[in-house]
């Protein structure tokens, strides 16, 4: 797969450098950085575009500006790409409504578009998170959905300590989170693990916006580092110890109440 990486600043470089190091063998990853002003309505997009980019199946936009939204379809006629992933890991960035128009605009020319918010929601199937899931289908953003977006574990424990011997990555989270978390919690005890890797993936640092996002009524990096910790939960899911606690007084249906004195 051929990908072409839109980026303007630090949040694109990181992203890009965790694909070059551990993507698939075949796949081939060019960069195009942005312009790092544009007007609030871009008139002519080919005033801010190059003479020529590279082809690509798809395009990645990792932008630190608004108005590079606007120059995306032009650029999707430029390489011939397919397909284009336009995370929302802040709005001012990428705002919701700006995202609905870029789709509309691509959907007319034949080209799929996500904007998954955030951008670790993405999965194979769906994107964004909560009542929020939103299901696509489109094969070159599945594939790259495969690899990175939404984290996935598969754990080793050792039963005899509960403690994690190995965590290894199915899916990374694209700027490399979901690595860096799996390391960290190697030796952590079972118990402890989900909410450490809560604090982990906010010391990585999480990239994601710290303001309150509206439509979730929280900070897209909370709705991240949740996304991290459900991922931890379920991956440790068969040794993890259910306490329950009994009130005062209660007594189970099939009980007698003379043996819970």
């Amino acid at each position: 797969m051929r990908i072409l990486a839109l980026i303007t600043g630090e949040y694109g470089r990181r992203h890009v450098a965790n694909i070059q190091q551990h993507s698939p063998a075949d796949w081939q990853i060019e960069t195009w950085q942005t312009p790092h002003v544009l007007p609030p309505v871009v008139d002519y997009p080919e005033d801010y575009l190059p003479d020529s980019l590279p082809a690509c199946d798809l395009i990645l936009s990792l932008a630190e500006v608004k108005g590079v939204a606007e120059l995306i379809p032009d650029i999707a006629q430029m390489t011939g790409a397919r397909a284009v992933i336009a995370p929302i890991d802040n709005v001012a960035w990428l705002p919701v409504g700006l995202a609905r128009q870029l789709h509309g605009w691509l959907e007319r020319q034949g080209v799929a578009c996500v904007a998954p918010k955030p951008f670790c929601s993405l999965t194979e199937t769906h994107l964004n998170a909560l009542r929020f899931k939103t299901a696509y289908d489109d094969p070159l953003i599945r594939e790259f959905a495969r690899h990175y977006g939404a984290p996935a574990f598969r754990a080793e424990v050792d039963e005899d300590t509960r403690t994690i011997t190995r965590l290894e990555v199915t899916r990374d989270a694209c700027c490399g989170c979901a690595r860096y978390v799996a390391d960290k919690l190697a030796g952590a005890p079972v118990d402890a693990a989900i909410e450490a890797s809560g604090l982990d993936h906010h010391h990585y640092p999480c990239q994601a916006s710290m303001g309150i996002d509206p439509q979730y009524g929280d900070t897209l990096m909370h709705i991240s580092g949740n996304l991290m910790k459900n991922a931890v939960q379920a991956a440790l899911e068969p040794w993890r110890e259910v306490k329950y606690v009994r009130p005062a007084g209660y007594v189970a249906e099939d009980e007698d109440p003379a043996d819970t004195d």
